[in-house]
């Protein structure tokens, strides 16, 4: 896309915009196909998200009581727009041993396959080889990253949920009214909890799942653009699903359609994010660069190593023509 640099009035604009580092991950995720890793992380995604969604449920609802069920299904409702209205949560109760026991066996089978494919998708982003481990290994390696994620994301559910119910109490106790300035700052303070939540997820996400531990505040740039897109999409498919989805001209495929959108949108993400943690600085490409033309002629062709980044998984680089722009 050079030729927008020369056009007369918006060239320049183009010219600082192409050197910025939001461009250069844009570049990235051009070059390795990132459509393509989305639509792939959206069909495993959304495959593993209903045992995961049985499960929680069921627990909920065997160990719960009736308002504290009501509470569950609004959160889900939150987290999961369009699917709270789907789960009967009394079917559950009546049902919840059987049902926790065939959908904890499903969300280990789906889960275990979902770990593997986000790994080889981040790592696709960081144009890493696939590394090369015992199968059954990684597979119980992955379980522990799963049950590690699992846990995580309780954690953050269990933050924004306490976020929500203490703004909800405090607006109450004040007596501030629905729509006033009260109640808006303190719906902003709930919204930067649940920021603060998904922002530690991502860390856990960005830097376990593809083996790599990215310079600092790339990783922190990163997780906190993706903690706040995250927070905005939910909002925006919220409404979408409340407003147009279920009442479209699709009928009962209304909130499927948008769900699966949601996931893809929050893929495209992730995959943004790891490709900022991925995406080196100017200097650091202009050395990867020349390193990489000394590679060709000197060292035997060792090629290209990511500067700046150390690999979980022992290695030290990677081969690739875009290993240069790795770190």
């Amino acid at each position: 896309m050079d030729w927008l640099k020369r056009l007369p009035v918006v060239g320049p604009w183009a010219a600082r915009l192409m050197a910025t580092h939001a461009w250069r991950s844009y570049e990235r995720l051009d070059r390795v196909k990132w459509t393509r890793l989305a639509a792939a992380m959206t069909f495993i995604s959304f495959i593993a998200l209903f045992p995961l969604l049985t499960v929680g449920a069921a627990i909920g609802a065997a160990t719960l009581s009736a308002e504290q069920q009501h509470t569950l299904q609004n959160r889900i409702a939150q987290q999961f727009p369009g699917l709270g209205s789907q789960l009967d949560i009394g079917a559950l109760v009546q049902n919840a041993g059987t049902v926790g026991v065939i959908a904890g066996a499903a969300l280990l089978l789906t889960g275990v396959n979902w770990v593997a494919q986000m790994r080889d998708c981040l790592r696709a982003v960081w144009e890493l080889p696939d590394p090369e481990e015992n199968p059954l290994l990684s597979k119980v390696k992955d379980a522990g990253i799963l049950v590690g994620l699992g846990g995580a994301l309780l954690v953050t559910l269990a933050v924004s949920t306490v976020a929500s119910a203490a703004v909800g109490w405090t607006a109450r106790q004040i007596g501030l009214d629905e729509h006033g300035w009260g109640s808006v700052v303190l719906r902003v303070v709930a919204f930067a909890v649940a920021v603060l939540a998904d922002f530690l997820v991502l860390l856990y996400v960005l830097t376990l799942l593809p083996g790599v531990e990215p310079p600092r505040r790339r990783l922190l740039v990163a997780a906190l653009l993706g903690a706040v897109g995250f927070e905005l999409l939910k909002l925006l498919l919220s409404g979408y699903i409340q407003g147009v989805a279920a009442k479209s001209m699709y009928g009962a495929f209304g909130v499927p359609v948008a769900l699966l959108l949601w996931i893809n949108l929050t893929s495209k993400l992730v995959l943004y994010c790891a490709a900022w943690t991925a995406t080196g600085g100017k200097e650091d490409e202009a050395g990867g660069q020349a390193c990489g033309q000394g590679g060709r002629d000197g060292d035997g062709g060792r090629g290209v190593r990511l500067r700046g980044v150390r690999l979980r998984d022992g290695s030290g680089g990677a081969p690739g023509p875009a290993a240069a722009s790795g770190g």
